[in-house]
């Protein structure tokens, strides 16, 4: 999993909160704005509506004392004076066109409706007279008929002969006015908002569009089913911000004055605002992890460099260099590691020496005692040559005795300078591995103390491959010896896999054996490492780890048990760069000869095991 560097962690954190506070001081903002903007279109409403109360009353003084004028009239006495309906109805034309009123009633003294004039048609004399009964009953100076879809504010005033006080009752005048879009868009003028006129849940006058009229909204405010206050409502897919105003008082269908500001033309602004606030919160972000991008890299880098220089201690690299400058906790922090650092260099550069000096100590007492033993056999048996009274054949157990001495010696001194040599040493030839392996198993085979051991050759073809023939040869033989030495003395097997695999070719050596010992396990390939051998120098493995890796292949230890043990060689196949084609294969390769008895018996007293 991917780690996060501490300068992106402290950018993200930065950008999450900029942006955090941000997007909060904007939702605030917007909140605060959407309340001072609704409150402010509740108070204009509030405007509006004490302005048309002022204006109505003015209104309704004026209509009043207009009514009154009209009914002292003496051309109005003179036609109520008068029996005959239709001579009424005829006469009262040139009083209605001098009101300039939209409704002119006449009534007689008895309450009979005997004259009507109207500048919309379909309002009728029934109507007239069921209004005027009932507003006979009523105290206000005003009063309101409806009719044919047609809404009149109307004044009531008494038709006497002479004076108030003194004359007889001649009849009634009443006037109205009608309340139409006129009045409305007037009222809207003067109020700057919607507005709304309505008779009980019908709307008769209004500034909406027919439309935005007919939503369920503004008939539930014109109706008074909502509460009381300002309400929002959706009117033709607009916001606005409603309150009604009631005109009937005590009359017993309600009219109403219903006023309506428009939110989203207010709100306009408040997107405006939005988008400024927005863009100054972006540009805040943006700005913001500029300025903590450059802090944190400021602040860390520091960190960064001491990060790279324990990196790079782990790779082993002690002169890595570091910046301690400065008096903060990270310079402090550096200049102690690179304290730490020297420390641990001079205590490696010891422990290297004590090793050397372990090592040296090791291989001189491992060397020296083989050596001994060997130089021993050949002193003794050389004094013994020296006896005149020995037969032929003690002289030449003797020799044999000897020269046994002297090849473990240049046995042992061949796997001290095999360390020394170079990949360069090899000289690669295409040859046979199964004939390498079947030298390397005659030369174990010879030796006495296994040839009850059995070893078994198994492969897929020859297995011709370019590789040293000479070293591969020793490199198999400690294997087979210590496979051959790991084995039970009675029913010891040894098995012996080779096996081509694309370019590579692979050696399998297994025993029946107990296993490798654990003390050793980890350590099996390390030089003078021996475990249950009087006479083992611990450099077989090693020599065989060495052969391999020069050839460029690689040896392990594939499966260790309490009845097996496998050691796997793989070796490339292909020919090293500047050799020969593999297509020049057996006719241009060198043959191999057949071992003589000598070289036999001289593989077969080598042991160079672990």
């Amino acid at each position: 999993m991917p780690r996060t560097r501490l300068r992106t962690r402290f950018l993200l954190s930065m950008v999450l909160i900029t942006a955090g506070l941000t997007a909060l001081s904007l939702l605030v903002v917007r909140h605060s704005m959407q309340s001072h903007v609704r409150e402010g279109i509740v108070q204009d409403l509030r405007n509006s509506v004490t302005t048309f109360q002022n204006f109505q009353h003015d209104r309704e003084v004026m209509l009043t004392h207009s009514a009154e004028l009209v009914a002292d009239l003496p051309i109005t006495r003179a036609i109520m004076t008068a029996h005959d309906p239709a001579t009424i109805q005829d006469a009262s034309k040139d009083v209605w066109q001098l009101t300039g009123s939209d409704l002119l009633v006449l009534a007689n003294r008895n309450g009979t409706v005997v004259a009507l004039h109207t500048k919309t048609p379909g309002f009728t004399r029934g109507a007239a007279q069921q209004y005027f009964e009932r507003s006979l009953n009523e105290e206000d100076s005003s009063h309101w008929w409806f009719g044919a879809h047609h809404l009149y504010q109307t004044f009531v005033q008494p038709v006497y002969f002479g004076s108030k006080t003194e004359g007889p009752l001649l009849g009634f005048l009443i006037i109205g006015y009608e309340i139409d879009d006129r009045l409305a868009r007037e009222v809207s003028k003067v109020s700057s908002s919607q507005v709304a006129f309505s008779y009980g849940d019908e709307i008769v006058a209004t500034t909406l569009t027919p439309f935005q009229a007919q939503g369920p909204g503004v008939h539930s405010l014109a109706a008074g089913y909502s509460q009381s206050g300002p309400q929002n409502v959706e009117v033709g897919q607009e916001n606005f911000v409603a309150t009604s105003l009631d005109l009937s008082g005590r009359q017993q269908t309600p009219v109403r004055l219903t006023v309506l500001g428009s939110y989203d033309q207010a709100a306009k602004f408040l997107d405006n605002l939005n988008r400024l606030l927005l863009l100054l919160g972006l540009t805040a972000v943006l700005i913001g992890s500029g300025l903590v991008f450059l802090i944190s890299h400021t602040f860390t880098r520091p960190l960064a460099s001491l990060v790279e220089g324990v990196r790079a201690l782990e790779h082993g690299d002690f002169y890595h260099p570091l910046d301690p400058r400065g008096s903060d906790e990270v310079a402090e922090l550096t200049s102690a590691f690179d304290r730490m650092r020297a420390s641990l260099l001079k205590t490696q550069q010891a422990l290297l020496e004590s090793e050397q000096l372990a090592t040296i100590g090791r291989m001189a007492s491992s060397i020296s005692h083989d050596l001994r033993h060997a130089l021993a056999a050949v002193v003794a048996n050389s004094e013994f040559l020296c006896d005149g009274r020995l037969t032929s054949a003690q002289r030449e157990e003797l020799y044999q005795e000897v020269r046994t001495g002297v090849n473990q010696m240049t046995d042992l001194i061949d796997s001290l300078l095999e360390f020394a040599r170079t990949r360069e040493s090899l000289n690669p030839t295409y040859a046979s591995v199964v004939e390498t392996v079947q030298r390397a198993m005659q030369a174990v085979r010879l030796h006495p103390r296994h040839q009850g051991t059995l070893i078994e050759v198994h492969s897929n073809g020859q297995g011709s491959a370019w590789f040293d023939p000479r070293k591969l040869e020793r490199a198999l033989y400690n294997l087979l010896l210590n496979a051959c030495e790991a084995a039970p003395s009675s029913e010891g097997r040894v098995q012996v896999t080779v096996d081509r695999t694309g370019s590579s070719v692979t050696i399998a050596v297994s025993d029946n054996g107990p296993g490798i010992a654990e003390p050793i396990r980890d350590k099996l390939f390390h030089p003078f490492v021996s475990y249950g051998k009087q006479n083992g120098t611990g450099l077989g493995l090693t020599v065989v780890q060495k052969i391999v890796q020069d050839h460029g292949g690689q040896v392990l230890m594939e499966r260790t048990s309490d009845a097996q043990t496998v050691f796997r060689i793989t070796i490339p196949g292909g020919a090293p760069q500047g050799s020969m084609d593999a297509g020049d294969d057996e006719r241009t390769a060198r043959p191999f000869l057949p071992v003589n008895n000598d070289r036999a018996i001289e593989n077969s007293i080598r042991h160079s095991d672990t």
